[in-house]
């Protein structure tokens, strides 16, 4: 007897759990916003994918961590703002305040130690960055004359 495939999953459970655990997430953020801060102990380390789609922050810091960065919100962070589809946080690094803002989607960890809580989601599809028409300050510039591409307008096609 030949064994069946399991249904597919057309609810899309998975993606429901994963959304209500962000959910989780976000409320410990606006509890850290709250006046006051974090409670002692409670510490949070967020780490989040750094090329997810409307992850913003420094060039500079960002190109440091192609892939993941861990964040650590404890003592020192200023201007913490959860929003419903993200959060933004000014943290210090090497003595510079920095402001990143981090779609909740591209989360894939989160965990206070002090608490042993922690959360791990599944890595939001990262979409290479589009190429822009400027060429690379190194590069050729782009042929002209006779080796340059010929644009021709469809209109002389079309049928009026």
């Amino acid at each position: 007897m030949a064994q069946s495939n399991p249904p597919e999953d057309l609810m899309q459970y998975e993606a429901m759990a994963q959304d209500a655990l962000r959910g989780v997430v976000k409320a410990a953020l606006k509890k850290a916003a709250a006046p006051g801060g974090l409670p002692e102990p409670h510490h949070l380390y967020i780490t989040f994918k750094t090329q997810a789609a409307g992850v913003s922050g420094p060039q500079d810091l960002l190109g440091k961590y192609p892939d993941e960065m861990t964040i650590i919100l404890q003592h020192q962070y200023w201007d913490l703002a959860p929003g419903e589809t993200f959060f933004s946080v000014t943290l210090k690094f090497g003595g510079q305040p920095k402001r990143l803002s981090v779609p909740y989607a591209a989360v894939t960890r989160f965990y206070d130690p002090s608490v042993q809580f922690a959360l791990q989601f599944e890595a939001p599809d990262i979409v290479p960055p589009e190429p822009t028409d400027e060429p690379e300050p190194d590069s050729p510039s782009p042929p002209s004359g006779e080796d340059a591409p010929k644009i021709i307008s469809l209109d002389q096609f079309r049928k009026k």
